[in-house]
């Protein structure tokens, strides 16, 4: 089963205007996942992690509902079949 991701608008660029980005191969983490997605779509990839490889802190990630923060970070479990969301943080004062 594939897993599927969904960007934000401020990304669709790096994939051709794509809203959603389906990989057909499994991937057993949100770093291995984030990683064959930077194989396909490179720019992507280079706003959602930092050049240490971590997530920038003005990125969320979500696997289905849950902000992959607080289910392991990068090491966080992505099953055959799941969405991965980014989502740009929001602020506002």
């Amino acid at each position: 089963m594939p897993i599927t991701f969904e960007l934000p608008s401020a990304l669709q660029q790096y994939v051709a205007g794509e809203r959603v980005v389906v990989l057909e191969h499994s991937c057993g983490t949100v770093s291995q996942a984030l990683a064959a997605l930077g194989e396909r779509c490179p720019g992507v990839v280079d706003r959602v992690l930092t050049e240490q490889g971590e997530l920038r802190p003005h990125v969320n990630v979500f696997v289905g509902t849950e902000s992959v923060r607080f289910i392991g970070g990068l090491a966080a479990p992505v099953r055959d079949g799941d969405t991965i969301v980014i989502v740009p943080a929001v602020s506002g004062g």
